[in-house]
C-alpha cells in the first residue's frame, strides 16, 4: 500500500486538536491526552452489537472444545498477549485455551522484528504453526485494517474453517472483506499521528478484555461477580480464593480455610460443599452435572431436595 493510501487511514491522520502540542506545558499535553482518551469508551459503545455477536462465536468455540487465538503485530499483538496470558491465572483455563500470535514471534513482544508486519505468507505458516483448526475463533486485531501478516493469517484460517473476526480502528479495512465477523471501532486520530499505541491501543485492550471477560461468564468461571476458578497459585491467590468463599457462604474465616483444604483450592467446590452440606465427591458431581455452573448446581440440588 503506497503512502498516499496510508494517509487516507484515519489511524494515519493528524488530530487537529494537539497541532501546537510540542509548545505547551506539562499539564496541558497531559489534559489533551486524558481528554482524547475519555472518548475511548464512547465509541466502543457504538459497537456492543458487534461485539457481543463476536462473544457468541466465542462461547459456541469453547462449549464446543475450540479455542480464542488473538493474531497481530506489534503493539496489537502485544496487547493480545496480555489479554490471553492473564486468563489462567484468573480463571482457571488451561493456556492452550486462549492465546496469542504476535508476527515475528516471542522476540516480536519486546522489540519490533523488521519486515514481519509486512510478510502476508508469515501469517498464513503461524496458523499452520499453531494446528489452528475450524473448532477454533481467530481475531486478527489491526488498528489501521491492513497489516499484511494479520490478512495472511486471516486468509489461512478461513481457508481453515476457524471462525474469523476483523477487529480494527477503521471503518474501511481491507481485513473486514476476508473476516466472517468484524468489530470496527473508529477513534479517531491519535494524539501523536500514527501512534496507535495510545487510542487505538485503549481501544484494544478494553475490547479484548470484553471478549474474555464475557465469554467466561457465559461458561461459569464466575460465581455472582467473583472470580472463582481463580488458581491459587501464590499466597495473594490463595488468601483471595479463601476470602471469596467465606464472602459467598458468610462462614468464618477459620471455616473457609478449612473448605479450601477440604476441597483441594477449589472455590467452586467448597462453595457448593457448604450451601448444600455436601462432601466433595457430591460437590463435584453437582458441578459436572450442571456445566460448571455453581448456582446451577446449587439450584439443582436444592430442587432435588425439596
Amino acid at each position: 500500500m503506497g503512502v498516499e493510501n496510508l494517509q487516507s487511514i484515519i489511524t494515519e491522520q493528524q488530530n487537529r486538536k494537539t497541532l501546537q502540542i510540542d509548545r505547551q506545558s506539562t499539564e496541558e499535553i497531559l489534559s489533551i491526552i486524558n481528554e482524547e482518551d475519555q472518548t475511548v469508551p464512547h465509541h466502543i459503545k457504538k459497537e456492543i452489537g458487534s461485539i457481543s455477536t463476536v462473544v457468541d462465536q466465542v462461547v459456541a468455540a469453547f462449549e464446543n472444545g475450540g479455542r480464542l487465538f488473538y493474531i497481530g503485530a506489534g503493539t496489537s499483538g502485544r496487547i493480545g498477549i496480555l489479554d490471553a496470558s492473564e486468563c489462567p491465572p484468573t480463571y482457571g483455563t488451561p493456556p492452550e485455551m486462549v492465546q496469542a500470535i504476535i508476527a515475528g514471534g516471542e522476540e516480536a513482544i519486546f522489540r519490533a522484528v523488521e519486515g514481519a508486519e509486512d510478510n502476508e505468507q508469515l501469517g498464513a505458516s503461524d496458523i499452520d504453526k499453531y494446528k489452528i483448526t475450524k473448532k477454533d475463533v481467530v481475531i486478527g486485531i489491526t488498528a489501521s485494517g491492513r497489516a499484511p501478516y494479520v490478512l495472511g493469517a486471516l486468509k489461512k484460517a478461513k481457508e481453515i474453517g476457524a471462525t474469523t473476526v476483523s477487529f480494527t480502528c477503521t471503518k474501511k479495512a481491507i481485513l473486514n472483506e476476508v473476516a466472517d465477523y468484524k468489530i470496527n471501532i473508529e477513534v479517531g486520530p491519535e494524539v501523536i499521528t500514527g501512534s496507535t499505541r495510545m487510542k487505538a491501543g485503549t481501544t484494544q485492550k478494553l475490547v479484548l478484555n470484553m471478549i474474555t471477560t464475557s465469554s467466561m461468564i457465559k461458561i461459569g468461571k464466575v460465581y455472582k461477580n467473583l472470580m472463582v476458578d481463580v488458581q491459587p497459585l501464590n499466597k495473594k491467590l490463595v488468601d483471595r480464593a479463601k476470602r471469596i468463599i467465606q464472602n459467598v457462604t458468610g462462614c468464618t474465616m477459620e471455616e473457609a480455610s478449612k473448605l479450601f483444604e477440604q476441597s483441594n483450592g477449589n472455590p467452586k467446590l467448597a462453595i457448593i460443599m457448604y450451601s448444600c452440606d455436601v462432601d466433595v465427591q457430591t460437590a463435584i458431581n453437582l458441578l459436572n452435572s450442571s456445566q460448571g455452573f455453581v448456582y446451577k448446581a446449587i439450584k439443582a440440588y436444592n430442587n432435588k431436595i425439596n
